[in-house]
């Protein structure tokens, strides 16, 4: 991820809470050979001793489980929608064109956690993305042998986050009119190039 001041946050609460509105991440690591491995997994949040932890579960014998037990630094990626911004939408059309997105990498030390561990987080998971305190497909409201069972083949665990990095590109290094053709173009776009209008609009040049 490379470090470019105005491609940055305005401060660190705004790159937290884009962490908690883009909670399925792309979990990276190595085996012990150094061959890369990657998951993909929805991810809770919390605070301790001033500390942030991920937790989460992931299937047990699969090729990133069996390398995160041998080399337990990760790396987290958090991203949301991306878009092709044309130089055609540039006052200087004689330059290159770009891709407009957001993203933050948060590397930590993964740890295991026993079988309470793992149905804290399922029971967690599960209210979190729900969301219905009445919801029947709440862990505590399903067949407790079925959950049993379940929990076998998984494994649950922590991330203690050591360092968090971020990429916030959205055109902050273009002129007024430049900037306001990139965000009037990408308004009448796909979804993801409206989302990311939409980010544009927040920073707007007066």
């Amino acid at each position: 991820m490379y470090n470019i001041p105005y491609f940055k946050a305005g401060d660190e609460k705004e790159v937290i809470a884009f962490m908690h509105a883009h909670p399925f991440i792309i979990l990276c690591g190595a085996d012990p050979l150094g061959q890369p491995v990657a998951t993909h997994v929805p991810v809770l949040f919390e605070e301790r001793d001033n500390k942030l932890f991920l937790r989460a579960h992931v299937m047990r014998k699969q090729d990133h489980t069996l390398a995160f037990g041998d080399n337990q630094k990760v790396l987290a990626i958090f991203y949301g929608p991306h878009t092709y911004v044309s130089a055609s939408l540039y006052e200087n059309k004689q330059i290159a064109s770009t891709w407009n997105y957001q993203a933050v990498h948060a590397k930590g030390v993964l740890k295991f956690l026993n079988e309470d561990g793992l149905l804290q987080i399922i029971t967690d998971l599960t209210e979190k993305f729900e969301n219905n305190p009445h919801s029947p497909s709440l862990v505590q409201k399903m067949d407790k042998e079925y959950v049993s069972r379940m929990m076998q083949a998984i494994i649950g665990f922590e991330i203690e986050i050591q360092s968090i990095e971020h990429v916030f590109k959205l055109s902050q290094n273009r002129d007024e009119k430049s900037y306001h053709n990139i965000h009037d173009s990408l308004s009448s776009g796909d979804p993801d190039a409206k989302a990311i209008a939409a980010e544009m609009k927040k920073r707007q040049h007066p």
